[in-house]
């Protein structure tokens, strides 16, 4: 998990960013990015991919995560914001403004990023599958799904009828069943409902 790391460190290149998101596909809310700064050598036991941990894992993660991290960006963008600009662009916005938060504790040198690219000078590599292959973009996942997953259960209390809190957003059979029944709320991201549901205009 430090492969990447390591060979910027060896160039000395200290401050790394690793930058990812979470809620790309959801149907629900906002897409939400993190950008973490974790200090040079550091090596955390169990930071991975967050969506191969269990959200007691990723909790606990998170608390080192914000405990050893020499800075922490997160960036939202809503639905409405969503529907405007698309869903890619929307996740470059967020992974922007996490940098942009992030680079106010502390300006990195380098970007570690989860298979996109953020709209930034400062030097950056784009990373398949990056939050399985370094431990920058895995904290960076956990914080962002941390985050969102804390989001969700606050929706839920606004929003009861659709099941926020289980499947976060997703398009799980509870949750289209329930746009159908109740239809779409404000927070619902309404490009996506008429591809995924082939869901009528009155829902909206």
């Amino acid at each position: 998990m430090l492969e990447y790391e390591k060979g910027l460190w060896e160039r000395g290149i200290r401050q790394i960013a690793g930058i990812d998101e979470v809620g790309r596909g959801c149907l629900f809310g906002d897409v939400v990015a993190a950008a973490v700064i974790l200090p040079e050598g550091l090596e955390l036991e169990g930071v991975d991919d967050s969506k191969k941990l269990s959200e007691k894992r990723r909790e606990e993660l998170y608390e080192v995560i914000m405990k050893h991290a020499i800075a922490v960006g997160i960036g939202h963008v809503d639905a409405a914001t969503i529907d405007q600009i698309n869903i890619k662009q929307a996740a470059r916005r967020a992974m922007k403004l996490a940098l942009e938060q992030a680079s106010e504790q502390v300006q990195p040198d380098y970007l570690l990023v989860d298979a996109e690219k953020v709209d930034s000078p400062i030097a950056q590599l784009a990373v398949i599958h990056g939050d399985a292959l370094s431990q920058s973009i895995a904290a960076a996942s956990i914080v962002a799904k941390v985050t969102r997953d804390r989001q969700c259960r606050f929706w839920d209390l606004e929003f009861p009828e659709y099941g926020i809190a289980v499947h976060k957003g997703y398009a799980t059979k509870v949750h289209r069943e329930a746009i159908v029944e109740y239809g779409a709320t404000p927070m619902h991201r309404k490009s996506f409902l008429g591809n995924i549901l082939n869901v009528q205009q009155e829902l909206f």
